[in-house]
C-alpha cells in the first residue's frame, strides 16, 4: 500500500512539473513573439518565435513541446496580445500568417521526437544533431505550412509564397544553431528534463 502511495505521489509530482514546464515554455514563446520584429517584404515579420518553438520541443520532448506551443496559440487566440507584433484573437488564425502558427506545434513535436530518441550523452553534447533536428522540423512543417497559408490567405501563387518564405531561411539557420546550443546546455544542466522519455531510450541504446 505504501508503495502504491509513493508511486501515486511521484506521478502527481511529475504531472505538476509537466504543467509548469509547459506553461513556462509557452510564456517563453510569447516573449519571443512580442519582442521587436524585423519587417521584410511580405506580410510575415521575422521574430524569435521559431527559436522558442523548436527549443520547446528539444527541451521538453514531443508531447510537452507540442502542448506548450498549443497553449501559446490558444492563449493568443483567446485575446491575449502575445502573437507577433502584439496581435491577438481568432482573426490572426484566419490571416496570412496562420500557416506558420499551424506549423509551430507540429515542428516542436517532431523536433522533440527526434531528440527523445537520441542517447542521453548525444542530447547533452551533440549540437550538430539537434541543429539538424530543428532545421528539418522547421522546413517540413513551419515553412511548408507557412507557404500554404500564404497561398490560401494572401492570394499568392506557390512561387510568390516561396519568394516570401525564402527570406527567412538564413535567419532560421542562425536561430537553429542558437537553439541547439541552448538545448544541449539545458540538458547538461538538467539531465532528467526528458524524464522517463529519455531514460527509456538510454536503456535501449546502452
Amino acid at each position: 500500500m505504501s508503495t502504491q502511495t509513493a508511486t501515486t505521489a511521484r506521478r502527481r509530482t511529475a504531472s505538476t512539473t509537466d504543467i509548469a514546464l509547459i506553461a513556462a515554455f509557452a510564456a517563453l514563446i510569447a516573449v519571443a513573439a512580442i519582442l521587436p520584429a524585423i519587417n521584410v517584404a511580405g506580410p510575415v515579420p521575422i521574430t524569435l518565435q521559431t527559436f522558442a518553438v523548436l527549443l520547446s520541443g528539444a527541451c521538453l520532448g514531443a508531447v510537452r513541446g507540442f502542448l506548450a506551443v498549443v497553449l501559446y496559440i490558444a492563449v493568443g487566440a483567446a485575446g491575449v496580445p502575445i502573437f507577433s507584433g502584439g496581435a491577438a484573437g481568432l482573426g490572426v488564425l484566419a490571416g496570412p500568417t496562420a500557416g506558420y502558427l499551424v506549423g509551430f506545434p507540429l515542428a516542436a513535436a517532431l523536433c522533440g521526437l527526434i531528440v527523445q530518441r537520441l542517447p542521453r550523452r548525444t542530447v547533452q553534447r551533440s549540437v550538430p544533431i539537434i541543429f539538424v533536428a530543428g532545421l528539418a522540423s522547421s522546413a517540413l512543417f513551419i515553412h511548408t505550412a507557412g507557404m500554404a497559408g500564404l497561398v490560401l490567405r494572401a492570394d499568392m501563387t506557390w512561387a510568390q509564397a516561396f519568394d516570401v518564405d525564402k527570406v527567412f531561411w538564413i535567419g532560421d539557420v542562425i536561430k537553429n544553431v542558437a537553439m541547439a546550443l541552448v538545448a544541449t546546455a539545458v540538458h547538461r544542466a538538467f539531465p532528467d528534463l526528458l524524464g522517463d522519455r529519455g531514460r527509456r531510450v538510454t536503456r535501449v541504446t546502452t
